[in-house]
């Protein structure tokens, strides 16, 4: 007879010590910048159904047969072209900001608040971050995907896995999920300004580009809204900076496959520019916290390329908001905002009064039997 086991808490005790448990996920890296660990990276994210929705009869065959054959030892190389003396870029970038924002949670609110950081593909794993904040004490949890911008092939994705980790566990908590932050004035505010310190080092001049990740087109016809907020996004981010209409454009890279994705495509865009006769560019990514493949290798590699070979002659990559103060503090103010009315977060709180409860409620406990 089936029976279903759920994980419980062997170390529970009555009276332990509670508090609000933030996970931060990112998208992932590859553990090293080798076809085996790229290989295994890829496996796990292109089998993702949120990332390709093509009917997996079909999509495994491409992928096992073909694809990650071809893909891994190309995007290894890739890796290595980026890959920082710490280890993968966006895990270390990821892990700066986990530690900065933890350090200004700690000052912010009075009861305790501990921040994890999970990958959705690869380590740690959403399961490992969970487990991490479970062991903490975290029975109230606040899930922040580092995807300024939703989309069910991201955003989503982060919400399965959380819900299916959570779907083994015997005492759930109590549980909020942000899905985006794509016009959050903070978040805004981060980026003008790492442009506007950019143009002051570099001087201003030429056009603005604003690089999104892509998207299938199809998604898009299906209702995801990653599309129009990254549309926001840049409006808002011309609009803090002050840009007139010719002095800024948008575009999305990363382009995979062979059917049409959302356009303008980044490539292709910054070719046009140079033929039109833009001698400067200033490339900013606003959909990726931190730096990564994406952003260090194909924005700033790649296409730097496309661009001078077109004819451009300046190409500056504005680097991501990563663990920038006024990244930290966009990200402390949407955190903030969501764990209104959980006790930790009131100015009410009392580790003294909250630590005299446990006292009482472990010692009614084991007068009526508890042994813990």
């Amino acid at each position: 007879m089936f029976v279903t086991r759920y994980k419980g808490e062997k170390n529970y005790y009555h009276g332990k010590n509670e508090c609000i448990g933030v996970l931060l996920a990112n998208l992932g890296t590859p553990e090293q910048p080798e076809t085996s660990s790229v290989r295994r990276y890829l496996a796990e994210f292109l089998a993702d159904r949120r990332v390709v929705e093509i009917p997996r009869i079909v999509w495994f065959g491409l992928l096992y047969g073909v694809i990650l054959r071809r893909r891994s030892p190309q995007t290894a190389k890739l890796y290595r072209s980026i890959w920082l003396p710490e280890g993968s870029p966006l895990m270390v970038y990821s892990r700066r900001i986990s530690d900065a924002l933890g350090n200004k949670l700690k000052r912010r609110f009075p009861g305790p608040v501990k921040v994890a950081l999970a990958m959705r593909y690869g380590k740690p794993s959403i399961m490992q971050g969970l487990e991490e904040l479970h062991q903490q004490g975290a029975r109230r949890l606040l899930v922040l995907p580092l995807y300024p911008q939703y989309s069910a092939t991201t955003t989503a994705s982060v919400f399965d896995a959380v819900a299916r980790e959570l779907a083994h566990w015997r005492w759930v908590p109590e549980t909020r999920f942000i899905n985006q932050y794509h016009d959050d004035k903070g978040y805004i505010s981060a980026l003008a300004a790492s442009v506007e310190n950019h143009w002051q080092d570099n001087g201003r001049e030429g056009v603005l580009l604003m690089s999104f990740h892509g998207l299938p087109q199809r998604n898009l016809q299906q209702g995801d809204p990653y599309f129009c907020q990254c549309h926001k996004t840049a409006r808002l981010l011309a609009q803090a900076l002050g840009l007139t209409e010719d002095q800024w454009q948008i575009s999305f890279q990363s382009r995979f496959g062979k059917a049409q994705w959302v356009q303008p495509y980044t490539n292709k865009m910054l070719v046009k520019l140079a033929q039109r006769g833009v001698e400067r560019v200033d490339v900013i990514c606003p959909g990726f916290p931190a730096d990564c493949l994406e952003t260090l290798q194909e924005m700033n590699m790649e296409n730097r390329e496309v661009f001078l070979q077109a004819g451009g002659q300046q190409y500056h990559y504005i680097q991501a908001l990563n663990d920038a103060d006024k990244h930290i503090d966009a990200l402390l103010e949407i955190i903030t905002q969501h764990v209104q009315g959980w006790p930790e977060s009131a100015a009410s709180w009392d580790a003294g009064a909250v630590e005299q409860v446990a006292i009482q409620t472990q010692a009614y406990a084991k007068a009526r039997g508890a042994k813990l």
